[in-house]
């Protein structure tokens, strides 16, 4: 085995850069392979774009016949430029994407053929959905699952084929996929901020949610992955002793790029540019070989789509450059993990940033009317919130080396907390002259001076307000996007359908003006949220005693997180708010739970054979050397050899024991998993966290020791040093 740690080491040491030539602009580049609204507007007839301009822009539906000739004309756009197949994409609810590559092929008579692709074959498909998850919504012999267009995200070519964005239900229509729910959050989110919008701008007609996500990721060369068979499996290192040089110089940090992994930036940033990803930013991260690339705001659906493509294009290029992109939020122990900051924000049809102050008292009070309604949605969903990024991944990352804690609160800066504690002095109900001219002026009209000395963040802060959107910071690197955007989208829209019920009420039977009734409401949801609001740093003990005071939760472990996705509440909240249905939640919270048991059962299972079979061995056979060793000192000098070979036989012993150790554990962990084995849902998850999961750090304690002992020449595993620092 140390053969192939030492042959990797060599290979990749005779790595060199591939030359990455650009022959245009990023402008020029941008959206080429994607049938956007440039290309159709070539390609389609008038009728057939405004068609489908209606189905992005007001979800109107497309006449068969229209399909038809948009259909003819995607397929004749995507041969243009060498596409031979298609393919419906979609976001099972495995995490990942899914595609299932059909040819423009059709024969006539059996000595003809022609390429063909129509408006049916555009709208919908029905691929075999028994090896997808499920959840229960349908019985494995039950196949049927179909696809269907999803027009608000353009087609678009990858290699040789058009890919059409899709979403994926069951045969009863139950969503089996991340993007339904999404969408139908995103209605919801435009439903009702809209009617809130028009408090402030009648003419409002229609509010978009944004993303920005900040993908972050390691890259390490693929000789090197492919020799340590925990990284192969699992995503992470399971053993491994800590470098002597980690990140604790932030020399790493917004330094030089490594010139393979900027070779493999440019690569990835031309796909990206074809793909209309707009990728903006890229920099080196905290930690060694860890890096960051940002892209340009986008509507949200849009967004979560070409993060997941992201993904996938990632992959693919880091083979061409031989590098391995690891996405998993922990893949190092003892330096920074891995996040995919969600930032978001809300867009009115006009352009307007709602979550920016304007240049007068009423778009600042619309400002802190959206503002203040998400920090009341966090607060009241904020276990909702903590179990969108729950996974087996994600649990390693949380309240370690920077990422944020298992605890959710808000920062704002102390500038805005200011003036939310000034506006809980509202008076209540009718408001006189005078209050209302210091309102504006001195109250909301300073905003926008606050907002741009306010520029600090707070990297500990799960959820950060950062002067014209909320940064949701504890999404993991692995996840799809859609989850947590789901869950904020929804829990927003239903707290400003609450909001603009209590506004009406107070106009309609306290006879208030509308701002008075805005500020009134606002008063008591200040006063109301302002448990979650936390300005100081979230970590270590004294916040979570300060947490455990106001009444926050500190769920630690993903199987109790995710037990809040099946309760009542959260049920009645996507029934009400029409996200999803009672049969759509439950299947979801089965197959999370499902998938959190067998991801650390492979992890059990990896990190035991890695025990036994690589370090047991290995220890065993230096041991025998230092065995030889003390038996020809004995041979030697006799009796004397006891003080001459003294640190020889303490070290035979302490492996003996290290050895004994890690036999002796790996038989419990694989003792506990079998009872573990033995249940289902809940408790075979909550076995495998509290039984199971335990012993990874006592083997891999043993294993590390014996890292430090063994001859390096011996050893099997490459080592931290040499996968952190080997470019």
């Amino acid at each position: 085995m140390s053969t192939i740690r030492f042959n990797a080491l060599q290979e990749t040491l005779n790595r060199n850069p591939i030359k990455v030539i650009q022959t245009e602009k990023r402008s020029s580049l941008f959206g080429k392979n994607v049938f956007n609204k440039y290309a159709m507007q070539q390609y389609l007839t008038r009728a057939a774009y405004e068609s489908v301009m209606n189905a992005i822009e007001h979800g109107t539906k497309i006449d068969r016949k229209i399909a038809d000739q948009v259909a003819v004309s995607m397929k004749d756009w995507a041969m243009s430029k060498g596409a031979t197949h298609y393919t419906h994409w979609f976001q099972p609810l495995t995490g990942a994407t899914a595609e299932k590559h059909d040819a423009f092929f059709e024969s006539i008579n059996g000595s003809l053929a022609m390429e063909k692709f129509d408006g049916e074959q555009l709208v919908q498909q029905e691929p075999d959905a028994s090896s997808f998850p499920n959840g229960g919504i349908r019985n494995t012999f039950e196949a049927r699952g179909y696809t269907a267009w999803d027009p608000t995200s353009s087609a678009f070519i990858y290699e040789t084929t058009l890919c059409i964005p899709t979403i994926f239900v069951a045969f009863t229509g139950e969503a089996l996929d991340n993007k339904t729910p999404l969408l139908r959050a995103l209605q919801a989110i435009d439903t009702h901020a809209t009617a809130v919008c028009k408090f402030f701008d009648k003419n409002a007609n229609k509010v978009i949610a944004t993303l920005g996500w900040e993908q972050e990721y390691f890259l390490i060369d693929d000789a090197l992955a492919l020799s340590r068979p925990d990284i192969l499996l699992t995503g992470r290192t399971l053993l491994g002793h800590s470098s002597a040089k980690g990140q604790q110089l932030d020399d790493h940090y917004f330094g030089t790029i490594p010139a393979r992994a900027m070779s493999f930036m440019q690569d990835l940033e031309q796909e990206c540019m074809l793909l209309g990803i707009p990728v903006k930013t890229r920099h080196n991260e905290v930690a060694p070989n860890q890096f960051e690339l940002a892209p340009i705001f986008e509507e949200a659906n849009l967004a979560v789509d070409h993060n997941s493509l992201l993904m996938d294009v990632m992959e693919k290029v880091s083979r061409r450059h031989k590098l391995k992109v690891l996405f998993h939020e922990k893949p190092f122990e003892g330096i920074n993990g891995s996040g995919k900051h969600n930032n978001w924000s809300l867009s009115s049809s006009s352009g307007i940033n709602l979550l920016s102050p304007g240049k007068t008292p009423m778009k600042n009070l619309q400002f802190l009317t959206f503002f203040v309604n998400t920090i009341k949605a966090v607060y009241e969903n904020e276990e909702l919130l903590r179990a969108s990024v729950a996974s087996a991944s994600n649990e390693y990352r949380l309240g370690a080396n920077e990422a944020p804690m298992a605890i959710v609160s808000v920062f704002i800066g102390t500038q805005l907390s200011a003036v939310l504690d000034e506006l809980e002095n509202v008076t209540i109900g009718k408001l006189s002259p005078q209050e209302k001219t210091d309102l504006k002026l001195n109250i909301i009209g300073k905003i926008p001076a606050i907002l741009l000395d306010n520029t600090d963040r707070n990297r500990t802060s799960p959820f950060a307000f950062t002067g014209n959107k909320f940064e949701f910071r504890a999404v993991g690197s692995w996840a799809n996007c859609a989850t947590p955007m789901t869950v904020l989208n929804t829990i927003v829209a239903k707290q400003l359908k609450e909001f603009k019920v209590e506004v009406d009420a107070l106009i309609d039977s306290e006879n208030l003006k509308k701002d008075e009734a805005i500020f009134n409401v606002l008063r008591e949801y200040i006063k109301a949220s302002k448990k979650i609001r936390f300005d100081g740093d979230g970590y270590g003990e004294a916040w979570e005693k300060e947490a455990k005071r106001r009444g926050l939760s500190n769920i630690k472990t993903t199987p109790e997180a995710l037990k809040v996705k099946n309760c009542k509440k959260t049920i009645d909240l996507y029934e009400e708010m029409e996200v999803m249905s009672k049969i759509e939640v439950e299947a979801r919270y089965e197959i999370e739970l499902e998938e959190y048991t067998k991801r650390v059962q492979i992890e059990s299972r990896v990190l035991g054979d890695l025990a036994r079979n690589n370090v047991i061995p290995t220890a065993i056979k230096y041991q025998n050397t230092l065995l030889e060793n003390a038996k020809n000192l004995k041979e030697i000098f006799g009796e004397d050899y006891k003080n001459i070979a003294k640190e020889q036989l303490e070290l035979i012993m302490t492996i003996s024991n290290h050895i004994t150790q890690i036999n002796a554990l790996v038989l419990k962990m694989i003792e506990e998993r079998k009872k573990a084995n033995l249940k289902t849902g809940f408790k075979s998850a909550e076995m495998y966290c509290g039984k199971v999961k335990p012993f990874f750090t006592q083997i891999r304690y043993h294993c590390d020791k014996l890292e430090t002992m063994v001859d390096d020449d011996l050893w099997p595993l490459t080592k931290y040093r040499e996968l952190l620092f080997t470019r």
